[in-house]
């Protein structure tokens, strides 16, 4: 199939391959009458089950709402992270100090399990959302045409997940272990 012809059926299929190569999908924001909020989420699920490398949310309104829930779901993680790694140093600096480094335990191990339920699986969770002018201006998104669209970008981010889940069950183990020690 001829290059123009690929990319004219791929355009067709609201895909288009932008000039530095990768697969881009834009939520277009057309009212074709009533439900079209729905409408537009029934887009975004169709765009993140292809899994482009790029999504581009024309309509305001689900681009915030899809932008609140991935900055949610870092949220969790980070919180997850950071107290993990405060429940560790706190259990090897202050072993016999459980107000120090138990109550870093239990939000890491909190904020682990609702990421692991709520966040873990959802595709939306594979985006990241794009807020570097240089990077987006290198994206060439000439067919765009809302003003402020938010621009999803596709990560790997297993890494991340293992990280979050080993620091939160290190953090966890380590409190059993104290706690045990304590109390015995």
């Amino acid at each position: 199939m001829k290059d123009s012809q690929l990319r004219q059926s791929n355009i067709e299929a609201g895909t288009e391959e932008n000039r530095s190569g990768r697969d881009v999908m834009v939520v277009r924001e057309v009212y074709d009458g009533n439900g079209a909020h729905e409408q537009f989420a029934l887009e975004l699920e169709r765009c993140l089950e292809a899994a482009p490398a790029t999504i581009v949310i024309e309509p305001a309104a689900l681009g915030d709402e899809t932008a609140r829930w991935i900055a949610v779901g870092n949220c969790l993680h980070k919180t997850a992270v950071l107290a993990g790694f405060g429940t560790l140093f706190a259990g090897w600096a202050a072993p016999d100090r459980l107000v120090a480094w138990v109550p870093l335990g239990t939000i890491s191990l909190a904020c682990t399990a609702l990421y692991t339920a709520s966040w873990q699986f959802d595709p939306c969770s594979q985006y990241q959302v794009e807020l570097d002018s240089g990077r987006l201006s290198r994206l060439m998104l000439e067919s765009v045409v809302s003003s402020t669209p938010v621009v999803l970008v596709r990560k790997e981010d297993s890494r991340r997940k293992v990280l979050h889940s080993t620091i939160s069950l290190m953090a966890g183990a380590l409190c059993l272990y104290r706690l045990y020690h304590i109390y015995k």
